[in-house]
């Protein structure tokens, strides 16, 4: 991460280039080791979603199943190309494909190519929006600046 800001009305910050990514580890244990994956809730004080920002080397996978018990998981393909499991299915991923996973659900991702494989996870609590952009935003009379 190279630069965060935050102030009041928003948080900021620059994680540079997704190829630097294979520059974080994600190691929730000693056991247990991702490199190539950065979680940005608590750096941006998220409080309605986690993001990951995610590459995997060439042929590499998570080895193992999870579920979630509340938030469903969005997955981004930005570059590269790779594959999700869930319940047993083969779902193929690649430069902007989006797959939505539902909590109860068991997923794991790989990149099945030659290529690093770059994406992005959001988790959000399911069934938890209640309005969306149309919904929930509303214009003010304060006209932009952009001096």
């Amino acid at each position: 991460m190279k630069n965060k800001k935050t102030l009041k009305a928003y948080s900021k910050i620059e994680l540079g280039e997704f190829s630097n990514l294979t520059e974080s580890i994600f190691q929730p244990n000693p056991d247990f080791k991702l490199v190539g994956k950065k979680f940005i809730k608590d750096e941006l004080g998220l409080s309605s979603a986690e993001i990951s920002f995610n590459t995997m080397a060439a042929n590499t996978a998570v080895p193992f199943l999870h579920k979630h018990q509340e938030n469903e998981e969005i997955y981004i393909a930005i570059k590269g190309k790779g594959q999700l499991l869930l319940n047993d299915s083969y779902v193929a991923m690649e430069e902007g494909t989006i797959v939505r996973v539902a909590t109860d659900t068991e997923r794991a991702i790989r990149n099945n190519s030659n290529e690093p494989f770059t994406f992005i996870v959001i988790q959000a609590k399911e069934n938890s929006l209640k309005g969306s952009t149309i919904s929930d935003g509303y214009g003010i009379e304060k006209k932009p600046n952009w001096n």
